[in-house]
C-alpha cells in the first residue's frame, strides 16, 4: 500500500514536471488517500498486537 503511495506520488512529481498539471493533481489526491490508508491499517494492526499482548517481531 504504501509503495502504491509513493508510485502515485512520483508520477504526481513528473507529470508537474513536464506540465501536465491536472494528471499531476489527481495522482496527487490518490496518493494521499493512499497514505492515509496505509497509516490507518497499520495503527489498527499496531493495536489489535497490543490487545492481544504479542510483542512486534525485531
Amino acid at each position: 500500500m504504501l509503495r502504491w503511495a509513493v508510485t502515485f506520488l512520483i508520477v504526481a512529481l513528473i507529470a508537474g514536471v513536464f506540465g501536465f498539471f491536472e494528471i499531476a493533481g489527481v495522482a496527487v489526491e490518490i496518493a494521499k488517500v493512499l497514505f492515509f490508508v496505509f497509516i490507518v491499517l497499520f495503527l489498527i494492526a499496531f493495536i489489535a498486537n497490543a490487545v492481544r499482548g504479542k510483542k512486534p517481531p525485531v
